[in-house]
C-alpha cells in the first residue's frame, strides 16, 4: 500500500512548527512542507533546515513575491478594495496565490493530502479550502487546528518543548503574526480585548507616531493606468515601489488600523495592521481617481469596491464574479494616469497636490474670478428642472 503524501502549508510559526510532527505521527505519512516567499522578512532564515530536522520529507520554498505583486496587489488596489472600508487585505490576498502555489507542488510531488494550519473560527481555513476546491477538487484538506488535543497556544507551546520543537512565540509575547509585503497582521494575547490599546511591543515595522520625526515627508507617486510606476520621479518596479513606500510610511508612523471586523464564519474579531503602502498607495490612488473619473463612473465603483473587497475576505478569487469584476475595473483605470504628491506626517497622510493629463477638473468652469467662464443664467432653468417632481409631489402632499 502506499504511504501517505501530505503537502502541507508550512510557515515556521508555532502552529506549522509543531503540525509536521504531528501530522506524521497521526498519519504514518511523508510530509511535503511549502512555504510561498510573499516578501516577509521574519521566519525566513533557517526554514529549511526546521522543517527537516522536525520530521518533512521535503521541503519547497516557492518565490511569490513579483506575481504576488503583479497579479494579486495590484489588482484590489486599482479596484480599491478595503474590506469594511479601512483593511486593505494583505493577508487575505497572499492566501489564493499561496494556496495555488500548494497545489501545484502537491501535484508535482503526488500528495494525497493538502494540510494547513488555519484555526477552525479563522478565515484563511476557509480562503485555503475553497481554493483547494477550485483548483485541486480531488484531493482530501486536512485541517489539524480543527481536531487536534491542543487546547490554547500555550499548550502547544509545551508540545514543541517537550519534543524539541524551535519556536519564535514566547508565552510572555504570544502574538500571532503573518507579514507580507503588503502588510501584517497581529492577533492574539492582550490584543483580544477590545479595550487594551495596542501595546508598543506588537507592532513589528512602524516607528510610533509620537516618536515619528517632527520633519514631514513629502512624496511623489506616479501611477499608469492605476498602477504605481514611479516615487519622486523614479521609475521602479512593482516589489521596489512598495518596500520603498514601506519604508518612507514606517518611519512616518503610517499604517497602524485596529479594527473589529467581521470574520467569514459569522463572529467579530479584533485585528491589529500594520500596511505603511497599502494605506499610503490607496490613499493617492483614491485620490487620483477623484480628477480622472466621470461622475457616475466614480461612484458606482465604490460599490465594485466593496464587492471585490467582500471577494478577496472570503476566499472566492477564483472565480468568475471577480474575473467579470476585473474587466470592469481595468475599463475604469484607463484614464487613472498621474502624479500625486503626498505629506507623510506622524501617522497621517495628507495631499498636497495631483495631476493627469486626463484631469477632468476645469480651473475656468471652478473659478470664482473674473476667469469664470460657467453660463450662471443656465443654472435657473436647471434647478427648475430639476425640482419639479419634488414640487409637483409636494402640491398635492404639503409638508407638515
Amino acid at each position: 500500500m502506499q504511504k501517505e503524501k501530505i503537502a502541507l502549508a508550512y510557515s515556521g510559526g508555532l502552529d506549522t512548527s509543531i503540525m509536521i510532527k504531528w501530522l506524521k505521527d497521526k498519519y504514518d505519512a511523508d510530509i511535503v512542507a511549502i512555504t510561498g516567499n510573499l516578501g516577509q522578512q521574519k521566519e525566513i532564515e533557517g526554514l529549511e533546515a526546521k522543517a527537516l530536522s522536525t520530521g518533512a520529507s521535503s521541503f519547497h520554498f516557492v518565490d511569490l513575491k513579483q506575481q504576488f505583486v503583479e497579479d494579486y496587489i495590484w489588482r484590489a488596489l486599482k479596484a480599491g478594495a478595503l474590506y469594511e472600508d479601512v483593511y486593505p487585505l494583505a493577508t487575505a490576498l497572499g492566501r489564493p496565490l499561496l494556496a495555488k502555489a500548494m497545489v501545484d507542488v502537491a501535484l508535482e510531488e503526488n500528495c494525497t493530502m493538502l494540510a494547513h494550519g488555519c484555526t477552525g473560527k479563522g478565515n484563511d481555513q476557509v480562503r485555503f479550502e475553497v481554493t483547494f476546491a477550485s483548483l485541486a477538487p480531488h484531493m482530501k484538506v486536512l485541517a489539524p487546528l480543527r481536531e487536534w488535543e491542543f487546547t490554547s497556544r500555550e499548550s502547544e507551546m509545551d508540545y514543541a518543548i517537550k519534543h524539541n520543537i524551535p519556536i519564535s512565540v514566547t508565552k510572555k509575547s504570544p502574538y500571532s503574526i503573518d507579514e507580507n509585503i503588503w502588510g501584517i497582521s497581529i492577533e492574539c494575547g492582550v490584543l483580544e480585548d477590545p479595550m487594551v490599546a495596542p501595546p508598543e511591543d506588537a507592532y513589528q515595522i512602524t516607528t510610533s507616531p509620537e516618536n515619528a520625526p517632527d520633519t514631514p515627508t513629502v512624496v511623489e507617486i506616479e501611477f499608469v493606468q492605476g498602477v504605481p510606476v514611479a516615487v519622486d520621479g523614479k521609475k521602479m518596479e512593482g516589489l521596489d515601489i512598495i518596500n520603498r513606500i514601506n519604508e518612507l510610511g514606517a518611519k512616518n508612523g503610517v499604517g497602524r488600523l485596529d479594527m473589529i471586523e467581521n470574520r467569514v464564519v459569522g463572529i467579530k474579531s479584533r485585528e491589529i495592521y500594520e500596511a505603511p503602502a497599502a494605506t499610503i498607495l490607496h490613499f493617492a490612488h483614491r485620490e487620483l481617481e477623484r480628477l480622472t473619473l466621470e461622475k457616475s463612473v466614480f461612484q458606482y465603483k465604490r460599490h465594485i469596491a466593496q464587492d471585490y473587497a467582500n471577494i478577496i475576505y472570503n476566499g472566492t478569487w477564483f472565480s468568475p464574479m471577480r474575473t467579470a469584476l476585473d474587466a470592469f475595473v481595468d475599463d475604469t483605470q484607463k484614464p487613472v494616469t498621474g502624479m500625486v504628491r503626498l505629506k507623510l506626517y506622524k501617522g497621517s497622510v495628507s495631499l498636497l497636490g495631483r495631476q493627469s493629463p486626463y484631469s477632468l477638473y476645469n480651473e475656468a468652469l471652478a473659478t470664482y474670478t473674473e476667469a469664470d467662464s460657467f453660463d450662471h443664467k443656465a443654472a435657473e432653468g436647471f434647478i427648475q428642472l430639476y425640482g419639479l417632481g419634488l414640487k409637483t409631489y409636494s402640491e398635492v402632499h404639503p409638508v407638515k
